[in-house]
């Protein structure tokens, strides 16, 4: 049994670095005799596995790739198509000096959480970007939850990663019935975020317009609750300071495929 152990062991040092973490590099020809090393490959990859490990991505979500998107979702509607290719363009220029994020808006069933998933993947795996996945709707009861006495957590344990992560995906902003504190604590993550200059990605169901009442826009009578109307209209502009706008139009592609199904 020993044996076995020691062979197995061996196999799982990594032949370049030789289980050290560090590899040798060329040496240069103005100085061949001058011995550099850099961090192994193997070392990368652990940690970066460590840190998809810990961007929270649902199960649900964990085998979406940017480049499974035109698979699971045939769309006809060019704006899909688009939206893929702003996505796969947005990871592979991605400049944590930039601070610029990306919000994402569409209709259920259009893709949105799949881009947003795969962006995180490849930023992790192929740069080693730390990512944070929320659902909007959870974060809020996480938040909340904080204030109990009784969970051993409290809110600035929640909101610190939230902050300092150097991506956060925020899904389904706005799915939350807006209430002052919803506002407030919004207010919170987002300023907080633009102000340190750091990267946003965000999906939402809600359409890209201003808040009932204000000048220019329509009645919530007459017209389905807007982005401005969930979020309130200070936030939504400071979207549009923090955000490229990525809209995705067509049907519910979960909905067809299910109707398809029963055919």
């Amino acid at each position: 049994m020993r044996s076995l152990n020691v062979v197995k062991t061996a196999a799982e040092v990594c032949p370049l670095c030789e289980g050290t973490g560090w590899k040798t590099l060329p040496a240069r020809p103005s100085a061949p005799k001058d011995r550099r090393v850099t961090r192994c490959d193997c070392q990368l990859r652990t940690r970066n596995q460590t840190l998809l490990a810990a961007a929270r991505i649902p199960k649900r979500y964990e085998h979406c790739e940017l480049a499974s998107y035109t698979t699971d979702f045939p769309g006809a509607n060019p704006s899909l198509a688009f939206a893929h290719l702003s996505a796969a363009k947005f990871a592979q220029e991605y400049d944590p000096r930039n601070g610029t994020g990306l919000l994402i808006i569409g209709k259920i069933g259009t893709g949105k959480t799949h881009l947003a998933v795969g962006i995180t993947k490849e930023l992790i795996l192929s740069k080693g970007i730390s990512c944070l996945f929320y659902d909007y709707r959870e974060l809020l009861k996480e938040i909340q939850n904080s204030y109990n006495a009784t969970v051993q957590t409290t809110e600035l344990d929640v909101l610190r990663p939230v902050f300092e992560t150097d991506v956060l995906v925020l899904d389904e902003l706005g799915a939350v019935k807006p209430t002052e504190w919803v506002w407030d604590t919004v207010s919170l993550i987002l300023n907080t975020r633009y102000n340190d200059n750091r990267t946003t990605i965000i999906t939402t169901n809600f359409e890209d317009q201003a808040a009932a009442g204000v000048s220019g826009s329509a009645s919530r009578v007459a017209r389905p609750e807007s982005l401005g109307d969930r979020i309130g209209e200070r936030m939504r502009s400071r979207l549009h300071e923090m955000c490229r706008i990525i809209k995705m139009e067509g049907a519910d592609f979960r909905q067809t495929f299910r109707s398809a199904s029963f055919r």
